[in-house]
């Protein structure tokens, strides 16, 4: 019997879909099995590796570092030789503990001891009195592959049991050759743990690392986000005998900037090379092209970093360089420190003109009294046209010129005056510690209708619409909304703001509890009218005061202002009072490319600044009642960071407590922001 033509199709249809039905069921059985199979295969994976990994508790030391909390639970460590000795990340020690206590998979504790710490690689290796532990076994680093299954081990919650999150291989040799990425979840608590592999052999050591800092907290605000790092296990061991030594290991550093900032794209052209550094004692110049580093080829400035990232002082390296079509090869030891870089200074702010084609040579505003200039005696509307032997182009490259300098250092200087040229020799000078008790603002026209039309829309004193509800840059006061819907911002315009010009832009960052949004308006506005500069006052989520999450959101605000106003990127700066200055140091040295100063009021720096780089200006006015709890600490952050040679201005404001500086103190800071684009 043969059905109909429609009871067939029917039939054919109800087949095929009892066929993928079945199918279906198969499928989800198979991936069932292999789900079970695979979670069977982590967890053994776990066990063999899991008697080598202990829990680390520390007791006692400071609750925060930088705006880190370091917390007091325990951590994870992992057991590399039988006699005692244990790895962990220096992440757990950051509080510096008072006491390190370590627990073993079968519950017996011990007091250890901290050996010493890799401060490349961020671990820190304990003792403890201990014998026939199982130390973890190694994968071999050529047998790690992306794709490969990789598993997180912490030994917090609980003893018995290890924790663990399962992840992949995502990457090899990141954070400049240091580590293999992951992107199982990591956080605090298995900080130290292991990262193995399916059979159990350990990858590397789960530690938090930036490209961006380098310090025991870098990189933890990346904790459970997909992106993770481990040191592989094979350079652990390579390193445990240095380490139990009882010498910490520092980077190794050569003394050298690279020409530009395209570190995948841009040629690795030495721009500076540090005095005294192991690149200065081999006679490397600026100029020199870099072409082999230890015999291998490169071609990138991203290429150098990738095996100099990796090597400790007193390493050795060779490199190569040409020079004027030769090839000159050097041996160099790295040290740990490197004199500390101190730019040249000759004394004047140089000329605002329009937005528009530079005009040779630089027009001088301002000559700073006792200063190289006002010693050769230049003067006001002088224009420069050469330093050395070099034409000058604009205020720029002219910044450039004496920033590769030294204080001390003897060069010539053409000058034109009245049209007539004009030769002197100066010595450079450090840059002076004070401000100037006058300093006439820069002039700033108003702007013409045809310029202003569609780029002003002036704001009322309490206008609360949000800047991008209107068309064009608004002037006055008003709210920043921020595409994430998030945060929020409010910000100061000068009413006169004339695009044609470029404008300095100050980022108030609030103490926890009051954005003092009023306050700072009320003593700001005037200033901002008076020396061209803009406000951009961000909002922290939480009313105790900004995470270091919120670092992206504020660097994501100044760009959007950035682009809307005309901005002189070089006179950014930031501007905090009390605790609002951990977040605000924090941001000055993890964006150096978009800020240029910190203004602080009685907001002393707690942790150690980075090294002053010649390649990102950066600028301190400091200030603090000498009747303030924080006088002392704020004299000790001045003191660290002159060491360093930053440009330091600091103000005692005499009779004064823990208050936001007063109207004279806040002139003061004007002044002080009118001067970072000092020569």
């Amino acid at each position: 019997m043969q059905f109909p033509i429609k009871y067939r199709r029917s039939l054919f249809g109800f087949t095929l879909t009892v066929c993928a039905v079945l199918a279906t069921g198969n499928a989800i059985a198979a991936d069932a099995k292999t789900e079970a199979l695979e979670e069977q295969a982590f967890k053994q994976a776990a066990a063999l590796a899991a008697e080598s990994v202990v829990r680390v508790q520390t007791i006692g030391g400071i609750d925060r570092v930088g705006q880190v909390l370091t917390g007091t639970g325990p951590t994870t460590g992992v057991i590399v030789s039988a006699d005692g000795y244990i790895i962990s990340s220096a992440f757990n020690f950051a509080s510096k503990p008072a006491s390190v206590l370590v627990q073993l998979p079968d519950g017996r504790r011990f007091s250890a001891e901290t050996v010493a710490t890799d401060r490349l690689k961020m671990l820190t290796l304990l003792k403890i009195d201990a014998k026939g532990l199982i130390p973890a076994v190694a994968a071999k680093k050529d047998s790690v592959k992306v794709g490969q299954w990789a598993v997180a081990m912490g030994r917090t919650f609980s003893l018995e049991y290890p924790s663990i999150s399962v992840g992949i291989v995502s990457a090899l040799n990141r954070i400049w050759g240091k580590a293999v990425q992951t992107d199982a979840k990591i956080s605090p608590v298995n900080y130290g743990g292991p990262l193995v592999n399916i059979e159990g052999k350990t990858l590397g050591i789960l530690v938090p690392l930036s490209t961006r800092g380098s310090g025991e907290t870098a990189g933890v605000e990346w904790y459970d986000s997909g992106i993770g790092f481990a040191i592989p296990m094979q350079d652990v061991y390579t390193t445990l005998d240095r380490l139990k030594a009882g010498k910490d290991l520092q980077p190794g550093l050569m003394g050298i900037n690279f020409r530009g900032r395209d570190l995948l794209g841009g040629k690795p052209i030495l721009d500076r090379v540090r005095t005294e550094s192991p690149a200065d004692k081999v006679g490397f110049k600026s100029g020199d092209l870099i072409v082999t580093v230890n015999g291998k080829p490169v071609h990138r400035q991203a290429e150098v970093k990738q095996v100099l990232g990796s090597l400790y002082s007193d390493d050795t390296v060779t490199i190569a360089i040409k020079r004027d079509d030769k090839t000159i090869e050097k041996e160099l030891t790295l040290v740990a420190e490197l004199v500390a870089y101190e730019s040249g200074f000759l004394g004047i702010l140089p000329g605002r003109g329009p937005v528009g084609p530079a005009t040779a040579g630089v027009e001088v505003r301002h000559i700073f009294p006792g200063s190289p200039a006002a010693m050769a005696g230049l003067k006001t509307r002088d224009r420069i046209m050469r330093f050395g032997e070099t034409d000058i182009t604009d205020a720029q490259s002219l910044l450039s010129l004496v920033s590769r300098l030294r204080p001390e250092e003897k060069t010539s200087l053409v000058f034109v005056r009245d049209d007539k040229e004009q030769t002197v020799q100066l010595e450079l000078a450090s840059i002076p510690d004070d401000v100037p008790a006058e300093l006439t603002s820069s002039f700033i026209p108003v702007a013409k209708e045809d310029d202003a039309k569609d780029d002003k829309k002036p704001a009322d004193k309490d206008d609360n619409t949000d800047a991008d509800e209107e068309e064009g840059p608004k002037t006055g006061r008003f709210n920043v909304k921020m595409p994430n819907g998030e945060h929020s911002c409010w910000a100061y315009v000068p009413a006169d703001y004339n695009p044609q010009y470029e404008y300095a832009v100050m980022v108030w960052i609030h103490p926890g509890g009051d954005t003092m949004e009023a306050t700072v308006f009320k003593q700001w506005q005037a200033i901002c009218d008076r020396r061209g500069i803009i406000i951009l006052g961000p909002k922290a989520q939480q009313v105790s005061g900004f995470t270091p999450n919120e670092a992206e959101f504020v660097k994501d605000a100044l760009e959007q202002m950035t682009e809307k106003y005309s901005i002189d990127t070089n006179r950014v700066f930031l501007h905090t009072y009390s605790n609002g200055g951990k977040f605000a140091y924090q941001l000055a040295f993890k964006y150096r490319e978009q800020f240029h100063g910190v203004a602080a009021a009685a907001a002393p720096l707690r942790t150690r600044p980075p090294e002053n780089d010649p390649d990102y200006r950066m600028q301190f006015h400091l200030l603090c009642g000498d009747k303030d709890s924080l006088f002392r600490n704020m004299q000790q952050t001045v003191g660290g960071l002159k060491r360093l040679k930053y440009p330091v201005n600091f103000t005692t404001m005499k009779g004064r407590a823990h208050k936001y500086p007063a109207e004279e103190e806040t002139e003061e800071i004007g002044r002080w922001a009118d001067c970072l684009d000092r020569i």
